[in-house]
């Protein structure tokens, strides 16, 4: 009766949660199916990738370029608010004390995605502490049509 019931809340809020949980499938797959991929410093294949290798990796997926370096990706696209970030918008940390030094993609649900040299392709919490402290700022490279295109909704 109670796996009845974590079953039917469960499926209760998978229909009701909205974006956040059901229309970001396209690039959530993609970003499921490459988890694990080691890092690999410089790497911009499935054979491994760094944080700004893996970006380029993803949206070039979506017939988007984008620059080598995070530093450089930090300065692609428009500004986006932390409190306006959706799917696809690219996340920027300061991990080194000197400037822009990590990227990630926004997956929605409080999450984003990227290459991190201890876990490899991963998928990371926002909120986590460590990224929470070191964050800068995020870009949006994406018009509505690749948007729409992330969601599934084309």
């Amino acid at each position: 009766m109670k796996k009845l019931i974590i079953s039917i809340f469960g499926a209760a809020v998978l229909f009701t949660s909205g974006a956040t949980s059901t229309e970001a499938s396209t690039i959530n797959t993609m970003v499921n199916n490459m988890t694990g991929i080691p890092y690999k410093w410089g790497g911009t294949t499935m054979a491994g990738f760094d944080c700004s290798g893996f970006m380029r990796y993803l949206f070039n997926k979506y017939s988007i370029e984008l620059p080598r370096t995070s530093q450089q990706q930090a300065k692609a696209g428009t500004p986006v608010s932390k409190a306006s970030i959706r799917t696809g918008d690219l996340v920027f940390f300061n991990t080194t004390g000197r400037g822009i030094s990590h990227t990630g993609v926004y997956i929605g649900g409080g999450q984003f995605a990227h290459a991190s040299s201890s876990k490899g392709v991963s998928i990371t919490k926002l909120s986590n502490p460590y990224f929470n402290d070191r964050y800068v700022t995020a870009r949006r490279v994406t018009g509505q049509f690749m948007y729409n295109k992330m969601l599934g909704k084309l």
